[in-house]
């Protein structure tokens, strides 16, 4: 079976990992070749970082016109104008889910989102595009997640939540359960800190820290 191609974009800490997480993805799952790291910065042009080159975006597509990019951003309001960007210039976008993480076969996954190993997804979520669902998270029944939304390593979110778009949520926060009748909802932009426990719902742009969370901005 012939690798998919695959320009990374962002040379960084997350990029770099992105990078050796796709090439895991063929242990068991499809086989990835990360042909590029697609950089803004001009000074990182040229370079070859763990046996990668980094290119600017004009470059990498006159090369690479057939591959398709992972967005390896963190922030959602950067990643979401650094795909606006690159799907302009002509890219598509994978969508990543590694053979190692657990989930049934009722769980909607939108375009370009990209889930790293070792996560749990219960039934009936929905996640939408160009979502960041990093290591050992775990998702429970009837979550939907918006669009360009960040889960950060160990993040634990139980039934009946609604998360908006463009959320970052920290390390190993956890949210806590709603109802069918009363979702638990995080709003637009939000900002949950590092090791918060949401217990209520959380305004769009606000941002939560603690624990219980509490809105400090």
């Amino acid at each position: 079976m012939e690798p998919r191609l695959i320009a990374v974009y962002g040379s960084g800490g997350f990029g770099r990992e992105t990078a050796w997480f796709l090439d895991t993805c063929g242990e068991g799952g499809v086989l990835y070749k990360v042909v590029c790291f697609i950089d803004d910065n001009p000074e990182k042009h040229g370079k070859i970082i763990n046996d990668i080159p980094v290119m600017s975006l004009d470059e990498s597509y006159d090369r690479f016109p057939c591959a398709k990019v992972v967005c390896a951003i963190g922030g959602p309001k950067t990643r979401k104008a650094t795909v606006e960007k690159a799907a302009k210039r002509g890219f598509d976008f994978e969508t990543v889910i590694h053979p190692m993480a657990c989930f049934s076969k009722w769980v909607e996954i939108g375009h370009g989102t990209v889930i790293y190993f070792g996560n749990f997804f219960s039934v009936n979520i929905k996640i939408g595009r160009h979502v960041q669902i990093n290591v050992k998270c775990n998702i429970g029944h009837d979550v939907i997640v918006g669009d360009f939304t960040t889960m950060a390593f160990g993040v634990n979110i139980s039934g009946w939540v609604h998360i908006g778009k463009n959320v970052y949520i920290g390390v190993g926060a956890n949210i806590i359960n709603g109802t069918e009748e009363n979702p638990l909802v995080i709003g637009d932009n939000a900002i949950i800190g590092a090791g918060a426990c949401v217990v209520k719902s959380v305004p769009a742009n606000a941002t939560v820290v603690g624990v219980p969370a509490k809105q400090i901005k």
